[in-house]
């Protein structure tokens, strides 16, 4: 596996991943993600800064991560401290036919050489209540559990919320 930042060349392929991967969220009850959501637009911001990873495996690829300081103002409902800079976790995805193969988990480790590259000490992540695979995986990876938040851009849904401390 092969864990490198993401290029406007990787686009046609990350939206064709989302489109796989919607519906098997959508089928489990997981309506995080939808039709529009994430977008061309919102990745080709994420290139553009510089946040975008992209997890490849024979070659294709098999999972996306954007990994940056931007923490949503309802961080401020978790249990942690909102004001403290922290490397967060958005828009994880892995394609089905990739799933259980550690994509999610290097991804997970790029976030965590990300933190220690740009010297912060804290690793959050928010998920959809309904999202069972990534309940299991944060806590694995020493994430704790850091309570339940809204979005305001996703109304209707519950979000739980991990963190990690490093050093």
């Amino acid at each position: 596996m092969h864990i490198r930042r993401a290029t406007v060349a990787d686009l046609p392929a990350l939206l064709a991943l989302v489109r796989r991967v919607v519906p098997l969220m959508q089928a489990s009850g997981n309506l995080q993600w939808s039709a529009d959501y994430p977008n061309e637009a919102v990745f080709t911001a994420d290139i553009a800064q510089k946040h975008l990873w992209v997890a490849e495996l024979d070659g294709a690829i098999a999972g996306v991560a954007a990994l940056t300081q931007d923490q949503d103002a309802e961080y401020a409902q978790a249990d942690w401290d909102a004001t403290e800079a922290a490397l967060v976790t958005h828009r994880l995805a892995v394609d089905p036919a990739a799933q259980g193969k550690g994509v999610a988990l290097a991804l997970m480790e790029q976030a965590e050489k990300q933190a220690v590259a740009q010297g912060l000490n804290a690793l959050r992540v928010d998920t959809n209540s309904e999202n069972a695979a990534t309940q299991r995986l944060f806590p694995k990876l020493g994430y704790r559990f850091a309570g339940e938040i809204t979005l305001g851009f996703r109304p209707g849904l519950r979000f739980f919320c991990y963190e990690k401390r490093l050093g």
